[in-house]
């Protein structure tokens, strides 16, 4: 009997190293991409980073225990998830990171309750790899050029998209099991827009290179 435990323990442990691989794989190849494909400037991108750092230490230091926040920026558009303890410190976040250099907008989804359990930050996590992973293999979706966020098995998407690309994400979002709700806080562009930013983020060609004689 205990050697079959002993398996049994072994096949589970196997499985979810094989899972944890599939999630990391998954994670690489969107990170190679990410340069090539985000229509964010580097410029742009660097302080998106500046801002989420910024913002992350301000609030985990002014509020310890009594919040889990989440911040998140894309094209200087902040979005706040997580948990507070009261109504007043949800609000006072808000007031915070609006008042950080280069903000331009904060969408405050921060829910007034106890902080969530490690348990469902996991499953949160393992929801929003999925969803990357359908749109990674979409054609004509920009998956690079997003940020989605789990948050209690809601969606939230940022982003700079077409109506019609903005459209795609919801639906693959919406459609993946385990999620309850999708809000999206993109940046619409046109389809002019598009292919101007899109031209403009492509690497230049390498020349060819020359055998030494």
């Amino acid at each position: 009997m205990s050697r079959l435990v002993s398996a049994l323990f072994c096949v589970t442990a196997t499985l979810g190293l094989l899972n944890a691989c599939g999630v990391i794989a998954v994670g690489a190849v969107a990170g190679g991409a990410s340069v090539l494909a985000d229509r964010r400037t580097a410029g742009a991108q660097a302080t998106d980073i500046g801002i989420q750092l910024e913002a992350g230490a301000q609030l985990s230091n002014k509020f310890g225990n009594d919040a889990h926040i989440n911040v998140s920026s894309f094209n200087q558009q902040v979005l706040l998830t997580g948990e507070v303890k009261t109504a007043v410190i949800k609000a006072q976040a808000e007031t915070d990171v609006k008042q950080i250099k280069n903000v331009r907008a904060v969408f405050n989804e921060l829910i007034v309750g106890p902080n969530s359990s490690y348990t469902a930050r996991a499953n949160d996590a393992y929801v929003t790899s999925k969803i990357k992973a359908e749109m990674i293999f979409t054609n004509n979706l920009p998956s690079n050029s997003m940020d989605i966020v789990t948050e209690g098995t809601n969606v939230y998407m940022l982003g700079i998209l077409t109506e019609a690309e903005a459209a795609r994400a919801k639906k693959i979002a919406s459609s993946t099991n385990g999620v309850k709700a999708v809000y999206t806080f993109f940046d619409l562009i046109s389809e002019a827009d598009k292919e101007r930013i899109d031209q403009a983020n492509k690497p230049p060609p390498q020349s060819p290179k020359t055998s030494a004689q």
